[in-house]
């Protein structure tokens, strides 16, 4: 996803919600999107919706879609019920990566954290390697978890980035099962712009 420009009369650096850890797929697109903004995380789109409601950030970007599982729950229905304005939205290509501490391999790892719309991306690479799915409030959640465990028969399926943001090493890239995986994200705010 390439970012925007900063629209007119927003010259100061605000703040942008979004769910999940830093490191998440949420949090890349606030980054890419929004990068004059601080990307302010949340354990819930529910969380998220309300900071913007409250007036503790001034944005919030949500998934709503995703090519390979479709519409995202419960984002989508919270999204359709916030009376917020949807001022941009974006596709974004997304890319899953399996991470494990440093030391573990495909031979000692055994279960695989994530999301469950992550994990509902790539069953059949899980399953051709053998691991169990277990789910995560968050993709780069999981991965912080993965990482303070230092457990080398747990690992991840979170973005690149996640393995960086958590010191993990990337045991294989690219393991979504559709090589077009794509998830749309709003940009909601308080007021129509």
């Amino acid at each position: 996803m390439e970012g925007v420009g900063k629209p007119a009369g927003d010259e100061t650096g605000g703040r942008c919600a979004y769910q999940g850890a830093p490191g998440a797929f949420s949090h890349e697109a606030c980054l890419d999107l929004r990068p004059w903004d601080e990307a302010v995380a949340y354990d819930s789109f529910d969380g998220a919706i309300a900071a913007l409601k409250a007036g503790e950030v001034g944005c919030a970007l949500i998934p709503v879609e995703n090519s390979t599982v479709g519409r995202i729950e419960p984002a989508a229905s919270l999204v359709e019920g916030a009376g917020l304005t949807i001022v941009s939205e974006v596709w974004r290509p997304i890319r899953l990566a399996l991470m494990a501490p440093p030391g573990a391999t495909l031979r000692s790892v055994k279960t695989a954290e994530s999301h469950p719309i992550a994990l509902r991306q790539c069953p059949e690479s899980l399953a051709a390697l053998g691991l169990t799915p277990v789910e995560a409030f968050d993709t780069a959640g999981a991965a912080r978890a993965v990482a303070e465990a230092g457990d080398l028969t747990r690992a991840a399926v979170a973005p690149a980035r996640a393995a960086e943001v958590y010191g993990l090493s990337i045991l294989r890239n690219d393991i979504q099962d559709s090589e077009d995986n794509r998830t749309r994200f709003v940009l909601l705010s308080p007021n129509p712009a």
